[in-house]
């Protein structure tokens, strides 16, 4: 990872010293913004570790941090647990006065969509419909490639767990969108 240099921490972040107790900030953050910075200069691993772990515990998927410490572990030490946690380590950037600021943001759901090989938008179509579609296509497709199925159909809800237990199919994700939409990733084995 390549590391610049800068004078402050990012914009629109709160900001605590070691020791003192942070809270979240409630509100989503932008994927490369920290809604929250934890100062941890002058403690000693592990202590940026067990701090970014507090922190992250009680931010949402998809929101950021910033830690800011001196301690020359603190690099190695959070980049394993990012490779164990799932949590990404955006970028470690050394200011100018010393310490660096490392971005993590937390992993979790919103960054977990499979990356569909097919998509089928089946909205508006009355149930069995967008069932019959998906079996046509799935049908044609390798195993391992994945089907998007998007569907209004309140049926599907049931419909498409009953028919992946049946069928050589895994249900990796099934999402509620907004108005009633539902979307399913099944992948074919």
């Amino acid at each position: 990872m390549t590391q610049a240099t800068i004078d402050a921490p990012p914009e629109n972040t709160r900001h605590y010293a070691a020791g003192q107790q942070a809270e979240q900030a409630g509100r989503p953050s932008h994927p490369g913004r920290a809604i929250i910075t934890i100062d941890i200069s002058g403690l000693p691993c592990p202590a940026p570790l067990l701090g970014a772990k507090k922190i992250l515990d009680d931010l949402q998927p998809g929101q950021s941090m910033c830690l800011v410490s001196d301690c020359p572990g603190t690099f190695d030490d959070l980049s394993a647990w990012c490779r164990f946690t799932g949590h990404t380590l955006v970028s470690p950037t050394t200011r100018s006065n010393g310490p660096t600021v490392y971005l993590l943001r937390k992993s979790g759901k919103e960054h977990v969509s499979p990356i569909p090989h097919v998509t089928l938008d089946m909205r508006g179509v009355a149930c069995p419909g967008p069932i019959l579609e998906a079996k046509k296509l799935l049908k044609g497709m390798q195993a391992g490639e994945v089907l998007q199925l998007t569907t209004d159909c309140t049926a599907a809800i049931d419909e498409v767990p009953a028919w992946s237990r049946e069928a050589a199919i895994d249900v990796l994700l099934a999402l509620e969108l907004a108005g009633g939409v539902r979307e399913f990733y099944l992948k074919k084995t």
